[in-house]
């Protein structure tokens, strides 16, 4: 297969994996080759958030299995790496500009956004619990602010999540100006 021969449903399936697109980052990274076993180690560390020298040999069996079993065979059907299992050895192939947009960006540096929002949506229950229980003139005017309040606030947070995953994002003012 070439890749001309990739359409976009292919290369969705194919990128559809984490694993598959881990390993293609890796290889990204390290100058488009490596062996399986420091390949292995660090897509474990990924997927449970540790260091790879902190990977249990389960982990690192789990993810030796699928990708000898299976993402690796997929990735060089796909022409996309060329593996050999005798010698452990990947090879990222020169088609790698077809397939950068269906990768992850910067896995080693995500931000738990998942985390912030749950926050928020905390927060939020905490703050209209309290105003439900306030007296006097307040009380009416309370609620309804502190609903504002979060809702600027997921806004805010939504906007800077939403920059922040485009980098080609162009501002109408320069922040680097003094």
């Amino acid at each position: 297969m070439t890749d001309e021969e990739l359409t976009q449903a292919e290369l969705f399936d194919v990128f559809s994996n984490a694993r598959r697109r881990r390993t293609v980052r890796y290889l990204k990274q390290h100058h488009g080759s490596c062996d399986l076993a420091p390949l292995v180690e660090q897509v474990a560390a990924w997927e449970n958030d540790v260091d790879p020298d902190e990977v249990t040999r389960a982990q690192r069996r789990r993810v030796y299995i699928s990708l000898y079993q299976t993402h690796l065979p997929m990735l060089e059907d796909h022409d996309i790496v060329d593996w050999d299992p005798d010698d452990h050895t990947i090879e990222l192939l020169p088609s790698e500009t077809l397939f950068e947009p269906y990768l992850d960006r910067n896995l080693e540096h995500q931000r738990p956004w998942h985390a912030l929002y749950a926050t928020l949506a905390g927060a939020g229950v905490l703050a209209l619990g309290l105003t439900a229980f306030s007296v006097g003139p307040l009380s009416a005017v309370a609620p309804p602010l502190v609903a504002l309040a979060l809702s600027g606030a997921v806004l805010v947070v939504a906007a800077v999540h939403h920059a922040t995953r485009r980098p080609d994002l162009r501002l109408p003012f320069d922040v680097t100006r003094r």
